[in-house]
């Protein structure tokens, strides 16, 4: 079964992850179906970004990075660009694996309590570093990913048990609404969603997977059909969250609140195991995304066991754990991380969208008008969204 499963399910339970609990979670309790349009959005979005990416490796056999590099012509302006994508990933990776670690504390939180907090992150980190540094973790990452799957299944029981309002869900998805002090909540869900690094992983993953245009039409239903599913758990655990009384989720204990009309007083110990799974895969996955990116950015060719390679992914691993360090409270960190995977994802949907326009680089299977102007559309939208997300975190707007 995992031999036939494609990279599509794999980027999925990458944005199944503690931070999209959290941030969907947050966004049910507080706003209730109100912003279920942006996770629709989000899903959308995803589906056409991850499409290109996913196009762009299997024809030309190359990562996202490499491609920008060798489009470039110009020095300065290549030295440029690759210093931003550098930029955004290591930014963007350092907070998300901030959030994946900080939602594994909050699953042992909920398994064993708060007193040791400020230690968890330590044990977290260190688990995380020896699984990176032996590289023996393919076994554990598919158990991970079945208890991730148990939590997803059990969010879209609750969601039904709960008997949500119908009409209500639907003018949530199709009526796009604002309420008060909600913009950076909505940042959160795309930013949680649309996940950078992952455009960057997508080719990759591809091009490894499939050898030949034969599979583009597979490629591509395998995108669709993943994050379809992985959208339709997002929106049970917004849907899920509706149901939970107080408009205020500050702890673990909070959080849980949203699987016990499934699983009464053990709702604690299903989410804790299902956030602490989903923590460390995702903590896995991230500092190696990013050791992947800076070893097409570098031209390193650099192997897994690579000192180089090492490094970035220590230094992710590191920064990670140091921003939990501060006794910031793990749901703090993990909104501040979606916030920043927001911000962060206009500027590489760009490159995405110029290189997959490209046909020294794509030949016929370059972008059509529809999906130019549907990656346009986004783009604009993640752009507005980003720049207001920036003038309130300042306070101008």
């Amino acid at each position: 079964m995992f031999k036939k499963i494609g990279p599509g399910i794999l980027i999925a339970a990458a944005f199944i992850g503690p931070g999209t609990v959290t941030a969907c979670t947050l966004a049910g309790v507080s706003f209730g179906y109100a912003l279920l349009w942006a996770m629709l959005f989000s899903i959308v979005a995803t589906i056409i970004l991850q499409e290109m990416s996913a196009r762009l490796g299997l024809v030309s056999q190359r990562g996202l990075a490499d491609i920008i590099k060798q489009e470039l012509t110009t020095p300065w302006v290549k030295k440029m660009v690759i210093g931003i994508i550098l930029a955004a990933i290591v930014i963007g990776n350092a907070a998300y694996e901030a959030g994946n670690i900080g939602g594994a504390t909050l699953g042992l939180e909920a398994i064993f309590g708060n007193e040791y907090t400020k230690v968890y992150p330590f044990i977290i980190g260190v688990v995380a570093f020896i699984l990176l540094f032996i590289g023996n973790y393919k076994t554990l990452e598919k158990i991970f990913v079945t208890l991730v799957l148990l939590m997803s299944i059990s969010f879209l029981l609750t969601a039904i048990i709960t008997k949500p309002n119908i009409s209500e869900i639907a003018k949530g998805l199709f009526v796009p609404s604002m309420p008060p002090e909600s913009l950076l909540m909505v940042i959160a869900l795309v930013g949680t969603t649309v996940v950078p690094y992952n455009l960057f992983l997508h080719a990759s993953i591809v091009s490894e997977k499939w050898k030949s245009t034969d599979y583009l039409k597979t490629a591509q239903r395998d995108t669709i059909i993943s994050l379809t599913i992985g959208g339709v758990v997002s929106m049970a655990i917004v849907i899920a969250a509706s149901s939970i009384p107080g408009n205020e989720v500050t702890s673990v204990m909070d959080l849980t609140k949203g699987l016990e009309p499934l699983y009464g007083n053990s709702a604690r110990y299903f989410m804790g195991i299902g956030l602490f799974a989903a923590g460390v895969t995702s903590a896995i996955t991230a500092p190696l995304a990013a050791a992947y990116v800076a070893n097409s950015c570098f031209g390193w060719q650099a192997g897994l066991k690579d000192i180089r390679f090492r490094l970035v992914w220590i230094t992710i691993l590191f920064l990670g754990v140091f921003f939990l360090s501060f006794g910031i409270q793990p749901i703090e960190i993990i909104k501040f991380a979606q916030v920043a995977n927001g911000i962060l994802l206009p500027a590489t949907a760009v490159f995405l969208l110029w290189v997959t326009n490209k046909t020294s680089v794509m030949g016929t299977y370059k972008n059509s008008v529809l999906q130019n102007t549907i990656g346009v559309i986004i783009i604009g939208l993640t752009l507005l969204l980003g720049i207001k997300s920036i003038l309130k975190v300042f306070e101008v707007f």
